[in-house]
């Protein structure tokens, strides 16, 4: 990778873990958004204050506003679209980690369930048998924490949907500790943010098919 101290300082609220001329790759800290939001108080986000010093970044992929962990920006337009074919090709390898309520009954497995926006109550999406996009994540059991009755998870989606891993870990009994969308008040109050963490992204550069990989360990 290439080394970061000719690059400009960063604003505050995220770290920069790579940077060439054709792409970032950012840390963005939970309570974040990637892009814009509806309304005034939701214009700041990472993709601006990332702006701030390479105008020609753009977004590749989104993590969820209370979601951490790595982030592939492109620079410039013809980037841009190289990257996006990767993501969309599923080319681009992900993991991630979470902390779940309970001790699960296998040490690894998939849940594969079709998500949908659910419209009326929005952001929320949910699983929909006849309408829902097909959405697979593979999990593998870390640890079991007795005390506090929750277990780390690595997690890998297969699919890119929204809330994907949240409303999957939910869907089979485990919600991810701090959701404020999807969790239990009680799986809800055992952390005081979403534990939910972008760990690795690996993948081929889009010039030259140099394997690139990065790995961020979760703050919690």
């Amino acid at each position: 990778m290439s080394p970061l101290s000719h690059f400009a300082c960063v604003p505050p609220g995220f770290t920069l873990i790579y940077a060439d001329h054709a792409l970032l790759v950012i840390n963005k800290p939970s309570g974040l958004l990637s892009v814009p939001g509806r309304g005034v108080d939701k214009q700041d986000c990472l993709i601006k204050r990332v702006q701030a010093d390479y105008p020609d970044a753009l977004i590749v992929h989104r993590l969820d506003f209370d979601t951490s962990g790595l982030l592939v920006l492109a620079r410039g337009k013809v980037m841009h679209r190289c990257l996006s074919i990767l993501f969309q090709n599923r080319q681009v390898d992900k993991r991630y980690v979470a902390v779940v309520d309970g001790k699960l009954a296998q040490t690894s497995g998939e849940v594969c369930l079709p998500l949908i926006v659910d419209w009326p109550n929005r952001p929320r999406h949910k699983v929909d048998f006849e309408s829902g996009k097909p959405s697979l994540t593979h999990y593998r059991v870390h640890s079991y924490n007795s005390a506090e009755h929750c277990s780390r998870l690595e997690l890998t989606p297969e699919t890119g949907r929204t809330h994907q891993l949240r409303i999957h870990m939910q869907a089979i009994g485990h919600p991810i500790l701090g959701d404020s969308l999807y969790a239990d008040a009680a799986s809800k109050a055992k952390a005081d943010r979403l534990l939910l963490h972008a760990e690795y992204l690996a993948f081929a550069h889009p010039e030259n098919a140099e394997s690139l990989s990065f790995n961020c360990p979760a703050p919690f």
